[in-house]
């Protein structure tokens, strides 16, 4: 267990890093919008190209893990659409719902992708960006979708196709497979240049989490809080194994399965909340619990996939 907690525990530093980052008296508050506006149009899109333009696919069950992923989030789909009548009866609003739905659902991809590199080397990374490009157009369909319904939105495809036709890490996952499929490779100084670009996204994305971070609403979670965060941390991940196992899919292959599984909420659906009318508050102190207690599960759910596989 040992190893797993210290492969982790640099991402975490990050983490911890980027929130007391964000409150240093030094830095200007200007700072951490365009940031986080660079990382999410530039240099995650940028990475994940790379990675997936130059990824080894060969000896991957690429059935098997596309399959597992798509199912474990689908079935947390209507895992949360039966708990609406339930919530709305319950007197929570549509906005908090949809925060509920989008924190149980949405995965930090950037956040696994870090802890993958650490835990099984460079070469986990194109398993990590291959269940990113399986789940980022229909996480980021439904989860629209859903934010569209629930709040009174433009409830058409025209809304839907213009929101995920402009994702650019659709745009980056999809841009990268077709380099996947081209019979060259880029030309190398331009690929060199776009893989300088690349390797700071990890690091940045990590800060920018802790940045975004409530740290005081962790010490006092709401019955919503810890309900999304039981649904992610523990309930993802087990059907992660569950349907990795179900496929055939054994040792590290599975652990990865299981880190992509138990890593916190996405913190871009919180600007996606705040834009399209969801429960802003409630996904920060969501995102907050979710990232600490993660520290915790991530771990717990790569040893089980280890037992296991």
């Amino acid at each position: 267990m040992l190893p797993i907690f210290e492969s982790i525990l640099p991402i975490f530093l990050l983490v911890v890093a980027g929130a007391v980052f964000k409150r240093m008296p030094l830095l200007d508050a200007g700072l951490w919008p365009g940031l986080e506006t660079f990382g999410y149009y530039i240099l995650f899109p940028a990475l994940l190209f790379l990675t997936l333009g130059n990824a080894d696919f060969s000896g991957l069950s690429l059935n098997a893990i596309g399959m597992t992923a798509l199912l474990a989030v689908f079935v947390m789909f209507a895992l949360c659409l039966a708990l609406y009548p339930l919530l709305d009866k319950a007197g929570y609003s549509n906005a908090s719902f949809t925060s509920v739905f989008q924190t149980a659902t949405r995965w930090n991809g950037f956040v696994a992708l870090a802890i993958a590199e650490r835990y099984a080397g460079t070469g986990a990374l194109a398993i990590v960006a291959l269940v990113m490009a399986v789940n980022i157009l229909p996480l980021n369909v439904t989860n629209v979708g859903v934010l569209l319904w629930f709040n009174g939105g433009p409830r058409h495809l025209g809304a839907f196709a213009v929101k995920t036709a402009t994702n650019p890490l659709i745009l980056g996952c999809l841009a990268g497979l077709a380099l996947q499929a081209m019979p060259f490779r880029l030309y190398l100084p331009l690929e060199q240049a776009i893989d300088l670009l690349a390797r700071s996204a990890l690091g940045l994305g990590l800060v920018m989490v802790g940045a975004g971070l409530r740290l005081s609403d962790a010490l006092r979670p709401g019955l919503l809080v810890l309900l999304s965060s039981g649904l992610k941390l523990i309930a993802m991940p087990l059907m992660m194994i569950g349907f990795g196992l179900l496929f055939g899919l054994s040792g590290q292959v599975l652990a990865l399965m299981a880190i992509c599984g138990a890593v916190p909420t996405a913190m871009n659906g919180f600007l996606l909340a705040r834009q399209l009318g969801g429960d802003a508050p409630l996904y920060a102190a969501v995102a907050t619990l979710q990232t600490a207690a993660s520290f915790l599960t991530i771990p717990a759910a790569i040893a089980l996939a280890e037992w296991l596989g």
